[in-house]
């Protein structure tokens, strides 16, 4: 497993330009959002509340989801919470389960509403703007748990994966008695990769989805219970990935 080093905050957009991925800490994360972790804890306490994933087509019951989108305007700085829609991922993307709409329940108001939520997507869709710069971010938010009360727990089913957007961040919110859930990026058009495994809560790796392609290895239980919780964003320039129908 190879030995990763954390990225100063300022060093971020470099750094996604130079070999598209990035981690950053929660020491340089919580400052940037004039957090302490403690201030986080209503967030992560909602994790607790997810409903089951109704869409696992592997047969699973071990993913809890739910999901809402949002509008960063980066000249203005607005972030708006865009009207509930599908998940849609092309099968060129996920083979497992794209081609049709998923739909989950939303997250939960107090949590879109809260300031360090807004301030975690506005900060993060900024670096990706000094990146790549762009009017718009259409971001999708995902909050997941994984959980291991059938035995195994896959946070990636569908395997090493690209997500059809410019860039996703992975946010680890917390893991509770289970080995496994290694991460691994890779270029997306030659050999080189890495891996390890988020273990800090509110550490943050973040990809430049055209040039990398990552998974998330199975969890097995060291307890009677065990899950991994993340947040999974995703920011695309010129609108929600989805059918026909949408555009």
């Amino acid at each position: 497993m190879n030995a990763v080093t954390p990225t100063p905050l300022a060093d971020l957009p470099a750094q996604l330009h130079t070999q598209g991925w990035a981690l950053l800490s929660p020491a340089d994360l919580l400052p940037a959002l004039h957090l302490r972790e403690a201030d986080l804890e209503p967030l992560r306490a909602t994790w607790h509340q997810l409903p089951a994933d109704p869409h696992l087509r592997d047969g699973g019951h071990y993913r809890f989801r739910r999901h809402s989108c949002y509008v960063l305007d980066n000249v203005q700085g607005e972030l708006i919470q865009a009207p509930h829609r599908a998940h849609w991922q092309p099968v060129t993307y996920n083979a497992l389960h794209g081609g049709f709409e998923r739909w989950f329940d939303p997250i939960e108001a107090e949590v879109s509403q809260h300031p360090a939520w807004r301030h975690l997507l506005t900060l993060l869709g900024q670096q990706f703007n000094t990146a790549k710069p762009v009017a718009q971010w259409f971001i999708e938010a995902h909050q997941f748990r994984v959980d291991t009360a059938g035995g195994i727990g896959r946070p990636t089913p569908e395997g090493a994966h690209r997500d059809g957007v410019d860039f996703v961040a992975v946010v680890m919110v917390g893991r509770h008695q289970v080995k496994g859930g290694e991460t691994r990026v890779f270029e997306a058009d030659g050999p080189h990769g890495v891996r390890f495994t988020l273990n800090e809560p509110w550490s943050v790796l973040l990809l430049d989805d055209a040039r990398v392609i990552h998974e998330s290895t199975p969890i097995q239980p060291l307890g009677e219970h065990g899950w991994r919780d993340t947040l999974v964003l995703t920011y695309r320039a010129g609108g929600f990935q989805g059918p026909s129908a949408y555009t």
